[in-house]
Order: structure tokens, then sequence, then C-alpha cells
């Protein structure tokens, strides 16, 4: 989606936020239960698989770990299947110095030449992300909310960085079914996105989110990162 028109769903008006409601936390935490064991039984045989594939292609454990910050501030251990060389996170080593500067300002990279060829195919589905659902479990992050950061991606967030932090990350979220690629932290659409989720997460928001999921993995809309 174009950022003109999702910056047209972040100029509507602001609700009153729902995301500390006790029902609310509720019925969320019980889709994420159920959600999430649905997919880890149903996708446990594939995902082996696409472990294979992973190790096949490139030494080095076909999961990858990396410190994001959780709700609340407290640190959190995101799993996912690994889409780039073993030692992506040299990235002096593999970036030359434009995609270093990108990388710095936004925490991605166009044409990133660390991604593998199963990567490809993994970020294109979002399957690298399955893992996640482990994540989901344990209670470390929902199915559906803002974005996990690094600490370093705080910084762009300013003053808001505690509101940010008061929702649970998740998996899918309002930013990547809106405009994904075409928010950046540099012209702040990436972060009116996912504020603009926090303030005003509800069911039926959450909902819209989870149906346009699926657009964004399989559908003409996906585009991978």
């Amino acid at each position: 989606m174009p950022v003109a028109q999702a910056r047209s769903e972040r100029e509507r008006p602001l609700r009153r936020p729902v995301a500390g409601r006790l029902g609310y936390r509720f019925a969320k935490r019980v889709f994420d239960v159920l959600f999430s064991l649905a997919v880890i039984l149903l996708c446990f045989v594939p995902a082996a698989a696409l472990c294979i594939a992973v190790r096949l292609e490139s030494k080095g454990s076909p999961l990858y770990r990396q410190r994001r910050v959780g709700l609340g501030g407290r640190p959190v251990d995101v799993l996912k299947l690994r889409t780039m060389v073993a030692d992506s996170d040299d990235v002096e080593k593999h970036l030359n110095p434009e995609q270093l500067d990108q990388w710095k300002r936004e925490r991605k990279v166009d044409g990133d030449p660390r991604i593998t060829k199963v990567g490809r195919l993994l970020r294109r589905t979002s399957l690298d992300e399955l893992p996640q659902f482990l994540n989901v479990l344990a209670g470390q992050m929902s199915v559906i909310g803002p974005r996990p950061v690094v600490e370093e991606e705080l910084a762009a967030y300013g003053d808001d960085a505690e509101e940010l932090l008061s929702a649970k990350p998740g998996i899918t979220g309002w930013w990547q079914v809106q405009a994904r690629n075409d928010a950046t932290y540099e012209d702040g659409s990436r972060q009116e996105l996912e504020l603009f989720y926090v303030r005003n997460a509800s069911l039926a928001m959450d909902a819209r989110v989870f149906l346009s999921t699926f657009g964004i993995m399989f559908g003409k809309g996906r585009t991978g990162r």
C-alpha cells in the first residue's frame, strides 16, 4: 500500500486506547495461545524441512536468535529461521558504505547481499517467522502487535518510545499490512504506523491485520522485506 494511503489511515481521529483493558488482553491471549498451538502442530514437519534446506545451503544453525526489546522494555530473544549467511551480524564485512548507511538508519537494506537463496523465499512468504510462535506461547510476543525493535531503534521514537513498549510486540502488525517497505524511520511514517496501532488497538483492528497478513504473505501484495 502506498505511503500516502497509509498516512490517510493514520490521520483518522484516535479512539481511546483499549490495549490495557482486561477483556481485550484476555481475549487476545486466548487467541495467541490457541492459534500458535495450531500453527506449531500443523507446521512442525514443514518447518523441519525448511531447517534442513537452510542448513544445506549455508553452514550454521538454521535458527537465528536476535535480542529485541519487548513489553515494558524487557529483552526478548526473538526466534527466526535464518535467511542470511551465518556471519550476517558482521555488517561491515558484507555491506558497502551506502548499504551500511541504510542499515544504520532503517535496520534493513535494499538488495541485501547477505540473504541466501532459501532466505529470499522465506522472506517473500514470511515463513522465516514461524519459530516466533514459540515466543508467542511463552508470552513474550503476540500474534499481532508492533514490530519488535532492537535497542538502537528506540531513539527514532523519542518521547514515544515508552508508549510503543506498552504493547506486546507482534509477529505481524499494522505497519506490515499498511506500508511495510514504503514506511521508513527517516520520514517518520514507520513510527506513526506503529504508534497508531498502539493507540487504537482493538479486536476489530487485530482481525483486520490478521486477515490482511495472508495477502502480504501469499497474495499480490506480498513483498518480502
